[in-house]
């Protein structure tokens, strides 16, 4: 089982690697989603619908979302 380092690193395991096809030098995105991390491989359109389950308001403003995030 992966451990975390001094540095806040992570090996990924192999398999986990070869299944997504991730190989040394590929850039991943990691995204936090209720309490669970998810790394997915960087590549055009791999992170749609990642947010999907982000609740939206419309009504409000940029500055209210930014004034509600904050508290």
């Amino acid at each position: 089982m992966p451990k975390v380092s001094a540095k806040r690193q992570i090996t990924l395991p192999i398999g986990q690697c070869e299944a997504l096809g991730i190989k040394p030098g590929d850039e991943v995105e990691s995204f936090v989603a209720e309490n669970k991390i998810t790394i997915i491989k960087k590549s055009k359109g791999a992170a749609k619908g990642v947010l999907k389950q982000v609740q939206t308001n419309s009504s409000m403003t940029d500055e209210e979302s930014l004034q509600s995030a904050l508290k």
